[in-house]
């Protein structure tokens, strides 16, 4: 059990992943988070960061180009989207009548619906940015069956801006002393800056939802 849950918490710290995965780990998780339905608590958008930072600075924990990183994350954000959409095709509407656990709530599809809603297929662009929606968008897609040709492209330009400007922006500014050495801060930041806009979006919801339950 004890080392069950020190696998999770490496699994939920970026550097972790990347000092005792490398490359390997990092990929896999990059998929997860966007290809299986319990992946949605990884902490993807801090670890692009991460790893793009020690790809610039740590050539020992990561020997490889930013060049070949960012490729084979983006890679990994599309198979793994892939995954998500054959996934949605399979359990179908289900999802929505699915139960409560431990860790699949309800409201994280409803809050993506809604968000699939008003944006369409650029959810699958716009949502990579985002906690939890990243990781359900591709499912429903797969639920209600959007047709794949767009699927796969708005996946494509989803997969590449999330993960170059991240890696990138990580990889140029870990050039900057103080930047690294208070990393544990910039990692937290980022992980507060990103969650901002799923909070706003379950207040909209909230509200919405409330507004229409007065309509009816």
């Amino acid at each position: 059990m004890h080392e069950s849950w020190e696998f999770i918490q490496t699994l939920t710290n970026p550097e972790s992943i990347i000092r005792y995965g490398g490359i390997a780990l990092l990929i896999f998780v990059i998929f997860a988070e966007t290809g299986l339905m319990v992946g949605f608590f990884l902490p993807g958008d801090s670890l692009v960061f991460v790893a793009g930072l020690i790809c610039g600075t740590e050539h020992q924990l990561m020997n490889i180009s930013i060049i070949m990183l960012a490729a084979s994350l983006s890679l990994a954000a599309i198979i793994g989207n892939i995954a998500g959409y054959y996934f949605g095709k399979k359990i179908g509407p289900a999802l929505f009548t699915k139960d409560d656990n431990l860790i699949f709530k309800k409201r994280y599809v409803e809050i993506t619906n809604s968000f699939y809603e008003r944006h369409g297929g650029k959810s699958l662009v716009l949502g990579r940015f985002l906690p939890i929606i990243r990781t359900f968008a591709p499912i429903l897609a797969g639920v209600i069956k959007m047709n794949f040709k767009p699927f796969i492209f708005y996946t494509v330009i989803g997969a590449i801006l999330w993960i170059g400007s991240l890696s990138i922006l990580g990889y140029y500014l870990g050039r900057i002393g103080w930047i690294k050495e208070n990393l544990e801060w910039i990692v937290i930041g980022l992980v507060i800056i990103t969650s901002l806009p799923i909070i706003n979006t379950f207040r909209k919801e909230k509200k919405l939802g409330k507004e229409n339950g007065k309509q009816s």
